[in-house]
């Protein structure tokens, strides 16, 4: 693990795309033809209403980790992939009124430091919605943990996007988030 210090705050997506991608294929496991289609996605996420970023730097101005979410839309495309599978639990609800978290990556050297945590943290302390929703890879995982350490809860599981390998769980959480571990 690095000890580097890293500061977290309001970060320039659009232009950190290609860093904030580096560190989402460190983290994930992303493959250059996947970090091609992020990069459009992402792009094309920040001209949303609404769309924030939030990055975690190293005093040398180094991207190691980075957040981005905006206000849920229905009409978004993981909004229509999601809400069956919320409608299925009752859920469905938590479409509305909800501030989305779209990614949160940590670059691995710098995991296990609490960064993802003040990242997630900070950018939903910004939002003047009353809850935010998720969707993270359906095991367990230091990232599920970490979002049921903040408070979200499952609202559906073995969701399938097309495309993904794997299936997701949807979570949602009030805001603010719970800060404690």
């Amino acid at each position: 693990m690095d000890d580097t210090k890293v500061v977290i705050g309001p970060v320039n997506l659009a232009a950190r795309v290609d860093e904030a991608l580096d560190v989402q294929a460190q983290a994930f496991g992303l493959d250059a033809d996947e970090i091609v289609v992020r990069r459009h996605i992402v792009l094309r996420h920040l001209l949303n209403p609404g769309a924030r970023a939030h990055g975690a730097t190293t005093p040398d101005g180094r991207l190691v980790g980075f957040v981005y979410g905006m206000p849920n839309d229905r009409a978004h495309w993981w909004s229509t992939i999601v809400e069956p599978y919320l409608r299925a639990t009752g859920s469905q609800g938590w479409l509305d009124d909800s501030f989305v978290i779209t990614e949160l990556h940590v670059h691995p050297a710098f995991q296990g430091r609490g960064i993802g945590r003040e990242l997630i943290t900070t950018l939903t302390d910004g939002s003047e919605l009353p809850r935010s929703i998720l969707s993270a890879i359906d095991t367990d995982s230091p990232a599920r943990g970490l979002y049921a350490s903040l408070g979200y809860v499952d609202l559906a599981r073995q969701v399938h996007f097309p495309s993904a390998p794997r299936p997701y769980a949807v979570m949602g959480a009030p805001l603010p988030l719970r800060r404690g571990n």
